[in-house]
């Protein structure tokens, strides 16, 4: 397919710290392109990105509808920092100044772009025209289902924003007027249905106006504590920047992976926000293993990837000592299971008269640093093995 690209017709916004809140916050969607001059795969974007703002502007005129925009990140790299950018160009998906997490890997042509804009501006909620359709939802996922009087109102437009940012993590239904109605004994209501054919709903109490207090209640509900790592989410994952906590174990030990999920929930809830609990297939991930000196006949096993290096719980065993392994994510943080690795135990560590270890070799590296590069991206990520 060819195209004329017209420069004068492009309306792509520059971001600077000047600008870059306001014009963020007030998008209904943003696509932000995040590059670098010197870098061949941003170049060659330019042109392409520019093209499918044209597009795209032909069928949503309005400019706080969709707005394409780009980070020139050699001059405003505290803006690349800010959005932890590590590679060029990267394309990121704003909503009402909100960064989602996913960002946009699809092809680099004007067509995918453009789908890509207008799959994120069709409706993420399911109207349902029957309560019986609740009743036989595929229980296998994560629902978020509210029951709502009418359309135009505020409860709604909320749970509407709620939606267009976590629709990947939750399926959204609504139900209106005198289909909900016997839903809203007490007013407008929004419940989750979590995974399981008797898990109980849970239901929100607070103010459904209030986007924050709904968003961070959904968040909760739609983003399990502990998740997957995996080939395909992996490079999303290390993008979040915060490192990992990780058991790896074998696909059916259903049992070890239920042990690590209640003692992330009972010793580390209050660590949230500061490492990503997540699980792996031992057998998928034989290569990070190996950088810790482990094969799957060891599985279950958990380890911490720091994105510098990796270091290992000592035995799945302590995983229900109380406190233990809350320990273990405090010594990342302060610093004790780098140290120690290459100096041994601290002195506070060591019983009276025993000789401090000192040991020659660095940690093992980490393993998850370039999970799934994507093609077309110079990255500034390096790691001494491929997978």
């Amino acid at each position: 397919v060819s195209w004329l690209f017209n420069p004068t017709r492009s309306e792509i916004t520059s971001l600077d710290s000047g600008n870059i809140d306001d014009i963020l916050n007030n998008a209904d969607v943003a696509l932000v392109n995040f590059y670098a001059d010197w870098c061949r795969f941003s170049q060659m974007l330019h042109p392409i990105f520019e093209e499918a703002s044209n597009v795209i502007k032909e069928e949503y005129p309005d400019k706080n509808q969709v707005v394409f925009a780009r980070v020139d990140c050699d001059q405003h790299c505290y803006i690349a920092q800010r959005y932890r950018i590590s590679k060029y160009p990267t394309l990121k998906l704003f909503r009402n100044g909100m960064m989602m997490k996913r960002e946009y890997r699809g092809q680099r042509s004007v067509t995918a772009i453009a789908d890509y804009i207008r799959q994120q501006k069709s409706n993420p909620i399911r109207e349902v025209q029957d309560l019986e359709e609740i009743s036989s939802l595929d229980r296998s996922r994560r629902h978020i289902v509210g029951y709502f009087e009418q359309k135009d109102s505020d409860n709604y437009r909320t749970f509407e924003r709620v939606a267009n940012i976590l629709h990947d993590d939750c399926v959204f239904l609504s139900a209106f007027g005198a289909i909900s109605k016997a839903e809203r004994f007490s007013g407008d209501n929004v419940i989750y249905k979590p995974p399981g054919e008797n898990a109980p709903d849970m239901v929100y109490l607070g103010s459904l106006t209030n986007f924050d207090l709904i968003y961070a209640w959904t968040q909760d509900k739609c983003v399990p504590l502990v998740r997957e790592i995996t080939f395909e989410n992996g490079e999303e994952l290390t993008e979040e920047g915060l490192p990992f906590l990780i058991l790896f174990h074998m696909k059916d030990d259903l049992e070890s992976l239920e042990k690590f999920q209640q003692e992330v929930a009972r010793q580390l809830i209050s660590e949230k926000g500061t490492i990503n609990f997540l699980h792996a297939d031992c057998d998928k991930f034989r290569h990070p293993l190996l950088h810790i000196q482990k094969t799957p006949a060891d599985c279950p096993v958990i380890a911490i990837d720091s994105f510098r290096h990796m270091y290992v719980f000592p035995d799945f065993s302590d995983l229900l000592v109380p406190g233990k392994l809350k320990q273990f994510v405090l010594d990342l943080h302060s610093g004790k299971l780098h140290r120690e690795f290459h100096h041994g135990p601290d002195p506070t560590d060591v019983a009276p008269g025993q000789p401090i270890q000192d040991l020659a070799s660095s940690p093992p590296e980490s393993s998850f640093q370039k999970l799934a590069p994507s093609e077309h991206r110079y990255t500034l990520l390096r790691e001494k093995d491929e997978l």
